[in-house]
């Protein structure tokens, strides 16, 4: 018995296994093969492939397609009309099946509407990819992206928002809104754990 909500015009392949409350709206695909976490929200015209697997508490809004070989951990946003792809250069003409590469989007990650993801990279955790972005190369955590092709232009707080550090360098930020204390070292972010 399905512990997750489907809408009557979705269709979910034998084999797919979907986590607890889970919603799966108007026209979705998921195959067979899909792993979904529990309390994800797949929206109207959303195509899940076969090897995939997708963590709890995810969000993928309307017109996404997640093809074989993508990776979305825990907390992550897909906005609608997002793009992934699993084929660095592909021909109509030439099978490419076995060239598939790995994308991983790391917990909490953002990923705007209209971005475009190419494959063989890493998102990292709670990065924010500006809407209509390309992301052509791994994004460190916390990072904030946005442009074709995409650069960063600022770090981002887990809850959000931007923060005052400089790209490079040294320094400390504490978000007013949770209280959480990021340190910038040289080109990396890390979020220190309150003891």
């Amino acid at each position: 018995m399905a512990l997750f909500t489907q809408h009557e015009s979705a269709i979910v392949d034998d084999g797919a296994q979907i986590g607890d409350n889970s919603r799966v709206w108007h026209f979705v695909h998921i195959c067979g093969g899909a792993v979904i976490g529990q309390e994800c929200s797949l929206g109207q015209n959303v195509f899940i492939g076969n090897k995939v697997t997708i963590g709890n508490n995810v969000k993928i809004q309307n017109n996404v397609s997640v093809y074989d070989n993508v990776h979305i951990e825990d907390d992550v946003f897909c906005g609608p009309s997002m793009v992934f792809t699993n084929v660095y250069n592909p021909r109509s003409f030439i099978e490419r099946k076995t060239e598939y590469r790995d994308t991983l989007v790391k917990k909490g990650a953002t990923l705007g509407a209209n971005c475009t993801i190419v494959c063989g990279i890493t998102v990292g955790e709670y990065s924010l990819v500006g809407a209509g972005a390309v992301i052509n190369k791994n994004v460190p955590a916390f990072a904030l992206m946005v442009g074709v092709p995409a650069r960063q232009i600022a770090w981002i707080s887990k809850y959000g928002e931007q923060l005052s550090l400089p790209l490079t360098g040294e320094g400390l930020e504490t978000c007013a809104h949770t209280g959480d204390t990021y340190q910038l070292s040289g080109s990396e972010l890390t979020l220190l754990i309150k003891e």
